[in-house]
């Protein structure tokens, strides 16, 4: 598609998705992987929250995910599990961007969710330990209690829990989204029936 120039040209969305946050991460000021994601939940009804999107993969040949992580007991990662899909919507506002990306869910947690866990804070690590989250709360002085039990019981070197790791989101649709004058925005959506299929690319009206 000859017109796809300038911060839309390429053959792989994985790489303009890779290239779109690193250009966020030059000019945001906070959270620049901040994405809002969506889920439903067994009635349909949908949730959205803020979660880091904490990595692009890019796999060769228009293949790859985005990949976060959890606590899998939580309210999000019920509805994902239950669902198997998700999506999400990434806005740079410095940018004047965004990408909205809907696809099918699987977990993440052998070796690059241990390798993300152990580089994570001490403090957020025993925090993923303590906190049952999603669930109600009696007061905060009781989760600084349970902070201090998992590090009275784990030291300095906490493992993963096995209710923490990764979700990856295998996309089927994304879309790149540029501010235009005068509302006249430019749009391109990528989209396939499965993950093999081939990547079939439309402009958008704004």
């Amino acid at each position: 598609m000859s017109e796809r120039t300038g911060i839309f040209a390429g053959d792989d969305p994985f790489v303009i998705a890779q290239d779109w946050l690193a250009a966020a991460a030059q000019t945001e000021p906070n959270d620049p992987n901040a994405i809002a994601l969506a889920t439903v939940d067994a009635h349909g009804m949908p949730n959205v929250r803020m979660v880091l999107l904490k990595q692009i993969e890019q796999l060769g040949s228009g293949q790859g995910a985005f990949v976060f992580f959890t606590n899998y007991d939580s309210v999000k990662g019920g509805e994902l599990a239950a669902a198997g899909k998700a999506a999400f919507v990434l806005h740079s506002k410095t940018q004047q961007r965004q990408m909205r990306v809907r696809g099918l869910v699987s977990r993440e947690d052998g070796p690059a969710a241990d390798d993300y866990f152990a580089s994570r804070s001490l403090k957020s690590r025993l925090g993923a330990w303590a906190s049952k989250q999603s669930q109600p709360l009696d007061s905060r002085a009781s989760l600084l209690a349970d902070v201090a039990r998992v590090t009275a019981q784990y030291g300095t070197n906490p493992p993963r829990p096995p209710f923490w790791g990764g979700f990856r989101i295998t996309p089927l649709e994304i879309e790149f989204w540029a501010d235009g004058a005068f509302r006249l925005h430019d749009r391109f959506r990528w989209s396939r029936a499965t993950p093999a299929a081939e990547w079939q690319i439309q402009r958008l009206n704004p």
